[in-house]
């Protein structure tokens, strides 16, 4: 086999896995724009979800991940994800992550909507830090790995066919350079800094999403972003509060010290995350605003004094820095913006609808989670399709991008016009938290597209071409959330509150700021006019 050059831009559980799976055949150079370890993986409390136990299914879990997934699942993603899940568990405990364990057996966690306590967890809820340390040290150990930190991806680089061929980057002493590659992988995570609330890190920028948008990739299901129902906020700071809380017994109060959520859905707390983040700010907006309470004093009564802070350090350690002991009083909660459920739109291999360009994690839509992701299945599909990713390049195989997909403009502008306004990163974040948050509805969202595609980022600084990639990413959310003119899993539009009958998947790119929609494999068109409704 020919020794290839891959580029993998993105050093979160994706990243990781396919670079030590790629090294074995190939030279591998990770790119990452911060530190090696930093990433939204070492920030996942909740675990990760995976058939290991004898009296659990895959089928179960193909069934739960499914039904959440509000009809709009890839049925094969799925599988592929819950069948091959255990293996590559049993792969990551091989590389040296610890899962914790009761009684010399894996632990097990419950979350919501999940059928069986499946989850597993390290450290408490550190087990996104547990798995990124462990990969981290299994890179820097590697041999045919190159590791370029604090160097920004800018832009992919293609031939005359169409072909990724290398990666544009700006290193460390600002420096703008071209890497050429066989291939380039997208392993760049979500984009939670589009919103003014959010579990995310302050890298979450979509810079791999936005690169493929500008490369005319296809981009699928981008109206879909899921809302984590407990983010506790103060001081206009938001850290993350695990499903596993309410997994393990903690209950959601109003502002009277009354339980709500079991008027709302008979799994109450437990309800899939967009019925219990819609209904916390449904609560709050009763409230004037006011946050709702998270009281897990409950799970003190029940499991002893220390509890909390052995099942949850991380998270006890943040309250408490906060000048809060959860485990005596209920701490203030809101919704915030969490996981991208849309991406470049790949197959079960990683594929992009352009030749070497291939995407996996967050950054990727597979389809496996629909409009609406299980709980604790993001780890596990980075996971899955990283492998699959890997094999598919060890095996020598060739990408001529995805069958199916036909080639036509899309209704985003990138370029801004001459008349554009400035627009700083708060702003759009503002206006993408009113418009496109939790609950929309058409004319406010067409109101705000107007804004965006009025609007440009100035300046050449890191963060300034972050801002821009954002409010492309924006124009993109926006534009296929008005086309969509219905309610479905993640997204809420009180002007259309109630579920169509179509399951047709959103497929979007960018070309000369015309507007179109295409159908992708085995899929129907969304369909939408020459310009948003």
């Amino acid at each position: 086999m020919i020794r290839k050059h891959i580029v993998i831009v993105g050093s979160g559980i994706a990243g990781l896995i396919a670079a030590l799976e790629i090294a074995r055949q190939h030279d591998v150079t990770l790119v990452t724009k911060s530190e090696l370890a930093e990433s939204n993986t070492r920030w996942a409390q909740g675990g990760i979800a995976a058939v290991m136990f004898p009296d659990d299914s895959v089928a179960e879990h193909i069934a739960d991940t499914l039904r959440v997934g509000a009809g709009l699942c890839n049925a094969e993603a799925v599988e592929v994800l819950c069948s091959e899940g255990p293996a590559r568990i049993r792969d990551l405990i091989r590389i040296g992550v610890q899962f914790d364990q009761r009684n010399g057996e894996l632990a097990k966690g419950l979350e919501a909507a999940h059928s069986y306590p499946r989850i597993l967890h390290a450290g408490g809820d550190a087990t996104g830090l547990s798995i990124e340390l462990a990969l981290v040290h299994a890179v820097r150990s590697a041999k045919n790995i190159t590791v370029l930190e604090h160097t920004f991806a800018n832009d992919l680089r293609l031939d005359a066919q169409g072909r990724v061929n290398g990666l544009e980057i700006i290193d460390p002493q600002r420096n703008e350079r071209t890497m050429r590659a066989n291939a380039v992988v997208l392993a760049s995570g979500g984009a939670g800094q589009l919103y003014l609330h959010t579990t995310n890190p302050s890298v979450a920028t979509g810079d791999g999403t936005a690169m493929a948008l500008r490369a005319s990739a296809v981009l699928a299901d981008m109206e879909f972003y899921q809302f984590h129902p407990t983010a506790l906020t103060m001081d206009g700071n938001t850290f993350l509060i695990s499903e596993a809380v309410r997994g393990d017994g903690a209950v959601l109060l109003d502002a009277n010290g009354r339980r709500f959520m079991q008027h709302i859905d008979p799994a109450a707390e437990l309800a899939p995350r967009d019925i219990v983040a819609r209904g916390i700010a449904r609560q709050m907006a009763m409230q004037g605003g006011a946050p709702v309470m998270l009281d897990a004093t409950l799970l003190v009564a029940k499991n002893g004094a220390d509890f909390l802070a052995q099942r949850f350090p991380t998270i006890d350690a943040a309250v408490r820095h906060r000048g809060l002991d959860w485990s005596r009083d209920p701490i203030p909660v809101t919704p915030a913006a969490h996981y991208w459920m849309g991406g470049v739109r790949t197959d079960i291999w990683g594929r992009t609808s352009i030749p070497n360009l291939f995407a996996i994690g967050e950054v990727a839509c597979t389809g496996v989670h629909g409009a609406n992701r299980l709980a604790s299945n993001s780890l596990l599909e980075s996971l899955v399709f990283a492998w699959r990713c890997a094999a598919f390049l060890n095996e020598g195989r060739e990408h001529d991008g995805l069958p199916g997909l036909t080639e036509r403009p899309l209704p985003v502008p990138l370029e801004a016009t001459p008349t554009a306004q400035r627009i700083d990163r708060t702003t759009l974040q503002t206006l993408m938290w009113n418009a496109a948050g939790i609950e929309r509805n058409g004319v406010t969202l067409q109101q705000a597209l107007s804004q965006l595609q009025n609007s440009r980022v100035l300046g050449a600084s890191i963060a300034d071409l972050e801002t821009r990639n954002l409010l492309q990413l924006a124009s993109v959310l926006m534009t296929a959330s008005l086309a969509r003119e219905e309610s479905r899993g993640a997204q809420y539009r009180d002007d259309y509150p109630e579920r169509s009958t179509s399951l047709q998947h959103s497929l979007l790119y960018a070309k000369n700021s015309e507007v179109s929609w295409s159908p992708g494999p085995n899929q129907n068109p969304l369909t939408a006019s020459s310009s948003p409704r």
